[in-house]
């Protein structure tokens, strides 16, 4: 389970003290998929860097299943988020010179008990495009394969930063209950970040 207590983070621009999250309370039950909404500049994202360990909160703690993270070391934390978190990313982040196959298999080299990279890759409907480059992937199929590479590692908790925003309608509706249906199959935590409703 994903708990915070009281969570703030507060960021300075120079006199100025911006709070990103206020006091903010939450729980997130294992396996669960939870959608967080709001408009640009309210904090989503901060949330989503919070929980996953890629920044650290100004007050209050964040638990996952019982353990405080909010105390743990940069070397602790490197391992929490190598172990128990899957980004996905409105951008891609990919590697151009790697295909298909080989941007969700170089993740598999980081991380132990991971799932099946050719049958992960095929359950996102990608499985005839292991051997080609992002080059030559569509906007949707981009963003598959970016949910194949964090979902292979096996995470505890899947996080993701609009991940429909740089796709049509009809294609961000497929990606979202690709994403569901994903982390249903492996009893994954899903967090969605949006602005769109």
């Amino acid at each position: 389970m994903i708990k915070l207590s009281n969570v703030s983070k507060i960021y300075q621009s120079g006199s100025t003290e911006i709070r990103a999250l206020d006091q903010v309370n939450l729980e997130i039950k294992k396996s669960e998929f939870a959608v967080v909404l709001g408009p640009s500049g309210s904090g989503k994202s901060t949330l989503l860097n919070l929980i996953g360990g890629m920044d650290v909160v100004s007050e209050g703690v964040i638990e996952i299943d019982g353990e405080n993270i909010s105390i743990k070391s940069a070397a602790e934390m490197e391992k929490y988020r190598r172990d128990m978190i899957g980004f996905v990313f409105q951008f891609y982040n990919l590697i151009p010179s790697l295909t298909v196959r080989e941007n969700v298999d170089i993740v598999t080299s980081l991380t132990k008990g991971h799932l099946d990279v050719d049958e992960i890759i095929d359950s996102v409907g990608l499985g005839e495009r292991k051997s080609l480059f992002p080059f030559n992937l569509s906007g949707g199929e981009l963003q598959r394969l970016s949910i194949a590479r964090a979902v292979v590692k096996k995470p505890k908790i899947l996080l993701c930063d609009e991940p429909t925003g740089a796709l049509d309608t009809k294609t961000g509706i497929r990606i979202l209950k690709l994403l569901k249906e994903t982390a249903k199959d492996h009893g994954i935590t899903l967090i969605i970040v949006t602005h769109n409703s």
